[in-house]
């Protein structure tokens, strides 16, 4: 243990709790992360006394010039050395009203602090104190708990959820990124238990749930949340996606299953955690769109326009980005059937032309995102789709290089139509701008400045207008 704690952060803390003559102990994270062999540079550490003026002394200590970060109101503070990250705080207990998450804190012993921790594998402290400096203290099995890859809470786990519904989030999350199970009584405390994440705010549970978007195989977490009677709590509109209604023999898919199948196939291309929101929302608008037709069985015509319609509100709603990165998912929502479509029928060039002028530089991760729709258990099936997949993308490579039409800037600007036949801004002027696009886009003119401005001459002479004198 000895070895990995040779870093220097550790020997001046030592040194200064032995003049201070107070116990101090790297705890949480960072000790987890040990054992699991997995880089760390963020540590917490517990002093049996004041947090802060510990902070004080390790900053003074190792000379940095960066301020030292105090949070009087929690006890703690925040310094960095080099690309490390250390925070301070006492050693505390904690009690909880039955209607918040903010806990009552008075100071504690490190037994009171460990007890106080989400899971057993978090609960987890080694001393960096002179007499017995890299002890591992684990009053709960959390070392025994990593070789089981178990997520178990140290206290019962009623009281540990009930208390701070995030740790059901926690929980989830934990057992999504290191690939742990959820300990059987844990796992059903968090579902009775579930509905108390409704005082939790938006935000932290957003934070939890877009860790377990990145992980690498979030479909598991996010089966995990419905399972635990989570998913609905903050999320019902995904919810509803779940489920099979059969008409005359005939079933449509779990588009719940569907979903996530497409979400671990964009997550295992792509780290981007706006594309794997629009994995995750793609199909959002099937519920709503769903229909029985007698010809054709089980129809969600329209639900790529619906679902467009639905990312504004639901990005609202659960605190997301109303910016760029919201549009960037209703943008793939919306476009995310058009490859599909041009790779089930010839692909004509004007077609192409269309989709590289409506998705711009965002072409790529369309296409990845139509590549992992396709969750066919027929591997022939598949496979096929695939091949033509690969078609629309060589023939998406040629008419780009040809017509530059990625981000399309028009080649005649409004101000030039207005210079030419000396009008102010009119509808006139809109009809040209429409018409040289349409001709660019259907292969009737090169997207070339000299083209669209004879294009633009001609419109404007079928609509009786004269250049200026």
């Amino acid at each position: 243990m000895e070895t990995f704690l040779r870093h220097r952060i550790f020997e001046v803390l030592s040194g200064l709790a032995a003049g201070k003559g107070v116990k101090v102990y790297v705890i949480g994270g960072w000790v987890r992360d040990l054992f699991l062999k997995r880089e760390s540079k963020d540590i917490d550490i517990v002093v049996a006394g004041s947090g802060i003026e510990m902070a004080e002394a390790m900053h003074e200590a190792l000379g940095l010039k960066r301020k030292l970060q105090v949070f009087k109101n929690f006890g703690t503070a925040m310094l960095h050395y080099q690309d490390w990250q250390v925070e301070f705080v006492g050693a505390r207990k904690e009690s909880y009203r039955h209607g918040s998450r903010k806990p009552i804190v008075e100071d504690g012993s490190l037994e009171d602090d460990l007890k106080r921790r989400d899971f057993t594998i978090n609960a987890m402290a080694i001393s960096l104190n002179k007499e017995d400096f890299g002890t591992l203290i684990d009053p709960f099995g959390g070392q025994k708990d990593l070789v089981k890859k178990l997520v178990r809470t140290p206290l019962d786990p009623d009281v540990t959820y009930s208390d701070d519904p995030l740790r059901m989030m926690r929980a989830v999350r934990f057992s999504t990124q290191l690939d742990f199970q959820i300990h059987k009584p844990s796992f059903e405390a968090i579902r009775r238990n579930a509905g108390r994440l409704g005082i939790v705010s938006m935000e932290r549970i957003m934070d939890e749930f877009n860790k377990i978007l990145l992980a690498d195989k979030p479909g598991r977490g996010l089966l995990m949340l419905q399972e635990a009677g989570l998913l609905g709590v903050f999320f019902p509109e995904l919810e509803a996606l779940s489920g099979v209604e059969v008409k005359h023999g005939k079933a449509h898919k779990d588009n719940f299953i569907h979903t996530l199948k497409v979400l671990d196939n964009v997550s295992d291309r792509s780290d981007n955690l706006w594309l794997r929101w629009a994995a995750l929302l793609h199909d959002i608008a099937k519920p709503a769109s769903k229909r029985y037709e007698e010809a054709n069985g089980w129809t969600f015509h329209g639900h790529e326009y619906l679902g467009y319609k639905m990312v504004g509100p639901i990005f609202r709603k659960l605190k997301l980005p109303m910016n760029e990165k919201m549009k960037f998912v209703q943008k793939m929502v919306l476009l995310h059937l058009r490859p599909i479509v041009l790779s089930q029928s010839i692909v004509t060039d004007s077609a192409v032309r269309r989709l590289l002028f409506e998705a711009g530089d965002d072409i790529d991760d369309l296409m990845l995102l139509c590549e992992a729709d396709i969750t066919s258990g027929n591997p022939e099936k598949v496979k096929r789709y695939l091949n033509n997949f690969e078609l629309v993308r060589q023939k998406l490579e040629e008419i780009e290089e040809k017509d530059r039409l990625r981000n399309w800037q028009p080649p005649v600007t409004g101000e030039d139509i207005m210079e030419y036949f000396g009008l102010k801004p009119c509808r006139e002027v809109g009809v040209i701008k429409t018409a040289i696009r349409e001709a660019i886009l259907d292969g009737h003119i090169p997207n070339q400045r000299q083209e669209a401005l004879e294009r633009m001459k001609e419109e404007g002479k079928k609509m009786g207008l004269t250049p200026k004198p």
